[in-house]
């Protein structure tokens, strides 16, 4: 864990130095999020403090330097339900990556970034994802570790004032060094965005070349509409190992967007996600070894100073047994320049 944050760090002053002579625009961050999560899962409680720093250093006009570590405790009791709490940390490198950015068609990726299956990996981390817990489906596409060690491409394919095609292709090395772990795998994905009715659909697919070799394939749908404070995220996905969906909307309280008041800072959250086991299903797809059903219900409450409360009931429904699960999470987000003076 040492040596990971080290690299973390190191890779921080040396950016600083290097964009410290460039233009005000270019100025590296540092942002992230800390967190305290509880969990109650059929009557076993646990905790668990995060903290995930983000890094992001453009150099000029066409390069930038992006990476995200995460540090994350897991205490619980010894016995699930009983005896006294012990717990241990680890760390983890989400992503270390270099873009050189050609055009607005194409970016080029080399380094360490996150798999781009679907949407729920790349784009809601803690302190953007409405629940704690992760759907069902989340292991398709994204094993080993979440991340790929290799290269991508990606960019708009074609813009176009009322549509947008969107493209991601990518090839990653297996990797089994602690915390860098990757699977061999290749894939990409397709979107299509209209932005006047906040609409997005798209699919992905990716060739898992480990374990002798497996087709994988998802789509995803996401709908802001401008005129409702309503945000309504749908994904599926198939894998050898079994295949499933999960579909959310969140709702804020206020008459619409701009809106100011107490009730804008409170959110209505709901999922619900089956799952159907493969023929194919092992322990080592981190997937449940047999059907399940779960819906769960939640509440976002925004302070101010970038703070999110966050409480969830849930109930999940399986031949292994039924559970009640309740969360709770408080969550602050943190954004400032990579060093003192900067803006």
């Amino acid at each position: 864990m040492n040596r990971l944050f080290l690299l973390f760090f190191l890779l921080a002053g040396l950016t600083s130095r290097l964009s410290a002579q460039a233009d005000a625009p270019n100025v590296p961050i540092l942002s992230g999020a800390l967190a305290f999560q509880g969990t109650t899962n059929g009557g076993a409680s646990s905790f668990t403090p995060i903290i995930v720093p983000v890094f992001v250093a453009p150099l000029g006009n066409h390069w930038l330097i992006e990476s995200r570590g995460e540090v994350q405790g897991f205490i619980a009791r010894e016995n699930g339900t009983t005896g006294p709490y012990s717990g241990h940390f680890f760390a983890n490198l989400d992503y270390l990556q270099v873009d050189y950015i050609a055009n607005p068609h194409l970016t080029v990726t080399v380094g360490r970034f996150l798999t781009p299956f679907n949407i729920y990996n790349e784009r809601f981390p803690l302190w953007i994802a409405n629940l704690v817990d992760t759907p069902i489906i989340y292991p398709i596409g994204t094993r080993t570790s979440g991340s790929s060690n290799g290269g991508m491409l990606r960019g708009v394919a074609v813009a176009r004032p009322t549509w947008n095609l969107t493209y991601t292709a990518y090839a990653s090395a297996s990797t089994t060094t602690e915390n860098l772990q990757a699977g061999r795998a290749a894939g990409g994905r397709v979107g299509l965005f209209l932005p006047q009715a906040g609409l997005e659909v798209g699919a992905s697919y990716q060739r898992f070349l480990q374990n002798g070799g497996s087709n994988i394939a998802g789509t995803y749908f996401a709908w802001q509409p401008p005129q409702i404070p309503l945000d309504v995220r749908a994904e599926y996905a198939h894998s050898p190992g079994g295949q499933g969906y999960w579909l959310e909307g969140a709702y804020h309280l206020a008459a619409t967007r701009v809106e100011e008041t107490w009730l804008s800072r409170l959110q209505l959250v709901g999922r619900v996600q089956q799952f159907f086991k493969g023929g194919q299903s092992t322990p080592a797809d981190a997937l449940p070894q047999v059907n399940v059903n779960q819906f769960d219900f939640g509440l976002n409450y925004y302070l101010p100073h970038n703070v999110r409360l966050n409480g969830s009931y849930g109930r999940e429904f399986s031949s292994a047994g039924n559970a009640n699960i309740w969360n709770f999470e408080i969550v602050y987000r943190f954004l400032f320049p990579a060093w003192p003076g900067g803006h």
